[in-house]
Parts: structure tokens; C-alpha cells; sequence
């Protein structure tokens, strides 16, 4: 993570008048540094040594906060708990249907696809969400030592 990234985000968090507080530094830290799109609960567990007195709705109330002024987007995948992706650009995600791992991977935008919907139903189309599913490298080497 680049620290020109980290300092970015913190401007457009005083620009819509938020408090930097210590925890919510750590969780904007952890989400910029983090390959991977965390939960709530992961991001505390992470967070907890560094901050004792942290409680898991604090790291709620923090990522709420985050999507708010745009800075993170709550992924919803049908399973219980949301999982968070600081990359705000317009990209897609593979899953695997093993471990639950989500990767980021870039394609060209859907507009036609938007369009074409837009069309054919007459709806106004506001976004689209493209997921691929499959199994990660490392559940296919797990799968393949077991046989």
C-alpha cells in the first residue's frame, strides 16, 4: 500500500468533516494493506492485539462509516457476514466455492449489457455486479494431493 493511498483516503475523510480516530486509522490501514476482502469479524481479530479495547461494533460502526464516504464497498454474498474491498474502481471478483477466497480481476465495463437490459425491460439500470466462481489454486492442490 502506498502511503500516498493511505493519506488520500484520510483527506477525503476530513473533507466529509470525519474524525481520524486510532481505530478507525487501523481499519482504513488494514483494509488498503489487505489482498484479501475481509469481514468484520477478521478485521477485528487482526486489529485486537494493537487495540485491546476495540470492540467488534466499533470495527462495525468504522466500515460503515468507510462505505459512507466511499472509501470501501460492503460485498454482499449470501453467507452471513459481509466482506469488505477497498478497491472502489469498477472491477469484478472470482470466488471459489471451496475456501470462500474473492480475487479482484479487471474486465471491460457492461455497458452494453446495462443498456441492452435497459431496453428489453424498460427498467433504469443504477449497476450491475459480475461474479465468477471456481475453485483457487491452492484448494486445486489440496483436492489433488487427497486422491
Amino acid at each position: 500500500m502506498s502511503e500516498k493511498r493511505l493519506r488520500q483516503a484520510i483527506d477525503t475523510l476530513k473533507d466529509s468533516g470525519v474524525r481520524i480516530t486510532p481505530q478507525r486509522h487501523a481499519v482504513l490501514e488494514y483494509l488498503l494493506t489487505s489482498m484479501v476482502h475481509p469481514t468484520a469479524d477478521e478485521i477485528y481479530k487482526a486489529l485486537e492485539s494493537k487495540f485491546p479495547n476495540m470492540s467488534v461494533a466499533t470495527v462495525y460502526n468504522n466500515l460503515r462509516v468507510l462505505r459512507e464516504v466511499g472509501l470501501v464497498r460492503e460485498l454482499t454474498y449470501g453467507d452471513a457476514s459481509s466482506r469488505f474491498d477497498c478497491n472502489t474502481t469498477e472491477h469484478y471478483h472470482i470466488i471459489c466455492n471451496e475456501c470462500g477466497k474473492i480475487v479482484d480481476f479487471q474486465y471491460p465495463s457492461l455497458q452494453e449489457v446495462e443498456s441492452l437490459a435497459e431496453q428489453v425491460t424498460g427498467f433504469n439500470v443504477s449497476h450491475h455486479r459480475l461474479e465468477i466462481y471456481g475453485t483457487c489454486e491452492d484448494c486445486k492442490h489440496v483436492a489433488a494431493a487427497k486422491h
